[in-house]
């Protein structure tokens, strides 16, 4: 299951597509089968992670994909992600960008706060702990341009206390984008 930012709270199919032709790369990328007729509509973090999990598991990897909007809270998207994780065993691929606020260069330009708070996603990704995802200040973060917020915390709301060994592979803000790839295993 892919969950990442979107305009609005959406369940993807895994027929559904998007396109980075708008980024030079032509072409509809699927999110879990490799057939035709899905809608495309995934937003870019999903269609991003599509590619990912394209390339890594092959086509017709059943992925699915949960768009986390501003009306996440109240839509039935959150409803069935938690219904998921109650009823079956799942794997997560979650994506979003840290701040876009890191530097005088950055898309947002310097805020003094954005590597702090960047960091405090690093110590919860790196401590394993759900709940300080699940509660990172949404405001905050939009104000930061942090773009992964809403999907961390939809994350976090699902990930629970289970104990989990972690890994954070790469912790970078080139052009003052925080951005972050971190590894949870469940510690059984």
């Amino acid at each position: 299951m892919l969950i990442g930012a979107g305009p609005t709270s959406i369940l993807h199919s895994p027929l559904a597509r998007g396109t980075l032709a708008g980024f030079g790369l032509a072409g509809e990328i699927h999110l879990g089968a490799s057939t035709c007729g899905g809608a495309l509509e995934l937003p870019l973090a999903l269609t991003v992670g599509a590619w990912l999990v394209r390339d890594t598991l092959g086509p017709r990897s059943s992925a699915i994909g949960i768009s986390v909007g501003p009306d996440f809270s109240t839509s039935s998207a959150a409803v069935e992600l938690l219904r998921l994780a109650e009823d079956s065993e799942i794997a997560l691929v979650v994506l979003g960008d840290g701040s876009a606020r890191r530097s005088v260069a950055a898309p947002g330009h310097l805020d003094e706060r954005a590597e702090g708070s960047d960091a405090a996603v690093v110590s919860a990704l790196e401590a394993g702990d759900a709940d300080a995802l699940a509660e990172l200040d949404e405001k905050v973060g939009a104000e930061l341009m942090a773009v992964g917020v809403p999907a961390w915390r939809a994350a976090g709301s699902v990930l629970g206390a289970e104990r989990y060994r972690t890994a954070v592979l790469a912790d970078v803000a080139p052009y003052g984008v925080g951005y972050f790839v971190a590894t949870w295993l469940r510690d059984v």
